[in-house]
């Protein structure tokens, strides 16, 4: 295909009397307005735009050789401290100050653990990675099993975007006074594509949180429009209000949210989903460990109050499956009606 356009650029070039594109740049005298026969297009004045610029001593055309290289990222001076790790596995973790200018973390770690630790058995905090500020874009973006990320401060969009089994972790700084369910820690379309790993947030996620999400676990403590938008596998967790439009083209997985105020049903896209009360035991106490998982994680003082009043939590959460997916559940969302025995 290629080939055929170069041979008819050539021939364009060829009837300017020209031999190279770098030739007609800037060439403005090779174009003129022509007449479309109407009045509405023909009214128009295209004389300043084929104007030609004087470029002067200088070429018509870019001569910078070479490109602009990008700097490079944190995750180059993980790499080079990480070297125990790589050369003789050993358990690691790491420190660092970030601001938002340090995007992706833990993207170029991650693709040099595929690279050289392919088919070995990482523990899930293998090498932990304790980091201090702000997170910029894409934060564990494509992180793999081996790498734990903890962020103490916030982080901005696309957290853990095609997460593929790290674990990430974001709390607020030790010195913050905010409280953690009524403010935002991280951003929007956070666990876009995740297939695999974990995140746990003390605080609320942006817009379209978990959007095609497709096998990773997340516990945040809040969420805003389009949750869990398009999501076709693992679970989520939301310990605090949804905004509008939750679950749509939701089509497999599980969610559990919290609502202390009652008003999930007006928020929920109703189309293709079932929701009901969480009663049965199974289900109770799985949500119960991914709640307390949280809590050990990110310290979240609003999850531990959750959990000391358990059964009184309980009761306001909801389980939400899409209706095709409820039947490969491996127990039914709700508890089966007990069997009454006849009286004598």
């Amino acid at each position: 295909l290629f080939s055929f356009i170069a041979e008819d650029v050539r021939h364009i070039l060829a009837s300017l009397g020209v031999r190279r594109l770098e030739d007609v740049i800037g060439r403005t005298d090779f174009l003129h307005q022509i007449s479309r026969g109407s009045e509405l297009l023909d009214d128009l004045d295209l004389n300043p735009l084929l104007a030609q610029a004087d470029p002067g001593p200088y070429a018509r055309f870019c001569t910078l050789q070479g490109r602009n290289e990008v700097p490079e990222t944190l995750d180059a001076q993980m790499i080079e401290d990480a070297t125990p790790f790589f050369e003789r596995g050993e358990k690691m973790q790491l420190q660092y100050g970030i601001r938002n200018t340090h995007r992706a973390i833990g993207t170029k770690f991650s693709g040099q653990i595929v690279r050289r630790k392919r088919g070995a058995d990482l523990q899930v905090d293998h090498v932990t990675v304790r980091l201090r500020g702000a997170a910029g874009q894409s934060l564990g973006a494509f992180a793999v099993r081996g790498l734990k990320l903890e962020v103490f401060g916030d982080a901005n969009d696309y957290v853990g975007k095609g997460l593929s089994g790290a674990t990430i972790v974001v709390r607020p700084a030790p010195s913050s006074i905010l409280v953690s369910q009524d403010n935002t820690i991280i951003g929007n379309t956070c666990l876009y594509g995740a297939t695999s790993g974990r995140l746990f947030a003390a605080g609320q996620a942006g817009e379209r949180f978990a959007v095609r999400n497709s096998g990773a676990v997340a516990v945040v403590e809040g969420a805003g429009s389009n949750a869990c938008e398009y999501m076709t596998g693992g679970t989520v967790v939301i310990l605090g209000p949804v905004g509008d439009n939750f679950g749509a083209g939701f089509t497999g997985g599980i969610a559990f949210i919290y609502d202390p105020d009652a008003d999930f049903e007006m928020r929920i896209n109703p189309d293709t989903l079932l929701w009901n009360r969480v009663t049965e035991t199974y289900w109770a106490q799985h949500l119960r460990d991914l709640v307390t998982e949280h809590a050990r994680e990110t310290q979240s003082l609003y999850a531990e109050r959750l959990l000391n009043e358990w059964e009184r939590t309980l009761s306001r959460f909801w389980m939400v499956v899409p209706r095709d997916y409820a039947r490969f559940l491996p127990v039914p969302m709700t508890a089966p009606a007990a069997e009454k025995i006849p009286a004598e």
